[in-house]
């Protein structure tokens, strides 16, 4: 059966084009757009009114990139205002299905846990509407003697939370995809393996030696290069690669930090270990300062649909002349990674 019509508040909708045309909203900023965000966030539970960019509202935007896991900037950019309208949706304010440009919000992410919950395996709890969570959705639905249509209206909200709720706090099957990838079996190493090395761009001289490296492994390296995270993150899930790094310069700092995918209660069990052994080793090789691991919802890591990491590299001079020392650790760190024990 065909889906249904599209919701009169879809991802997207003309409601949201006037702030979107005046992106970014920094401090000092004024008017209609400022008014709707301040309204936004007030009933998210970060309160500021009175149509200006003060400094009660940077704080509220602070607070929520935060708890987001976004960067912190004070400042409203696409990412941002795109975040703070998903975060305005609740399981049942509309009728989810797949469509281009896939739905988003923090109704797609309850279906996904109520999903996960129960043992249908909708891939990342990320918010995002694909295939994955489609699939899951219809076995869902196929088990549960609804219509399979692959749509989640009013009726199979009203199983799955009937479900749920007589479940209780079940554990989520979705981490254990990733955990498959390196139980069991036989050592996994580099060789055949399919990994994307990413970056906004300056930094192609490293991007390149971590790729020579990687391929002098046996592994196949694919360079991604563009300014905006979200083309990265489409072109390295069109490669089908089984894992991504992506490297970033950041001029006026001295660390080294490593971010994986958190968010919605979830985080990538696999990203996450990877991330913790590259931030082991990347630092007193680069002499930068250990910036630690976090959990974080970019869209390099986000949007992904596979293991991925950040990696936030301070001092760019000095990191530029040891490019050679970087990839080294790196695919030490990727080779590690894949033949650890999960167990």
């Amino acid at each position: 059966m065909a889906p249904m019509a599209a919701p009169t508040r879809a991802h997207g909708a003309d409601q949201d084009a006037p702030v979107g045309a005046r992106l970014p909203l920094v401090p000092g900023a004024r008017g209609p757009a400022v008014a709707d965000l301040q309204h936004r966030l007030s009933r998210l539970g970060y309160s500021c009114d009175g149509n200006v960019f003060d400094r009660e509202t940077e704080r509220a935007v602070r607070a929520f990139q935060r708890d987001r896991g976004l960067r912190e900037d004070g400042e409203v950019d696409r990412h941002a205002w795109s975040a703070i309208v998903e975060a305005g949706y609740h399981l049942g304010d509309r009728p989810l299905y797949r469509s281009r440009p896939m739905l988003r919000g923090d109704d797609v992410a309850d279906l996904q846990r109520r999903l996960s919950q129960l043992g249908f395996d909708p891939g990342r709890i990320d918010g995002i509407l694909g295939d994955d969570t489609v699939a899951a959705l219809m076995d869902f639905q196929r088990n549960a003697g609804l219509l399979v249509d692959g749509v989640c209206g009013h009726r199979t909200i009203a199983d799955l939370e009937r479900l749920t709720t007589r479940k209780g706090g079940a554990d989520l099957v979705s981490p254990l995809r990733e955990r498959l990838l390196l139980a069991g079996g036989e050592r996994r190493t580099l060789a055949s393996r399919r990994v994307a090395v990413s970056g906004s761009g300056g930094f192609a001289a490293g991007i390149a030696s971590v790729c020579r490296s990687l391929e002098r492994e046996g592994a196949t390296a694919f360079a991604i290069q563009h300014p905006d995270a979200s083309q990265r993150a489409a072109e390295a899930n069109a490669s089908e690669v089984h894992c991504l790094v992506d490297l970033e310069l950041t001029p006026g700092r001295d660390d080294c930090a490593t971010s994986y995918y958190q968010g919605y209660r979830y985080e990538s069990v696999a990203s996450h270990n990877l991330a913790d052994i590259v931030q082991a080793e990347l630092p007193p090789v680069l002499l930068l300062r250990d910036g630690g691991t976090s959990g974080m919802a970019h869209a390099i890591l986000r949007e992904t649909r596979m293991p991925a990491i950040e990696v936030r590299l301070g001092a760019p001079s000095s990191v530029v002349q040891r490019t050679t020392e970087l990839a080294r650790v790196l695919v030490e760190s990727l080779d590690a990674w894949l033949g650890a024990s999960w167990e």
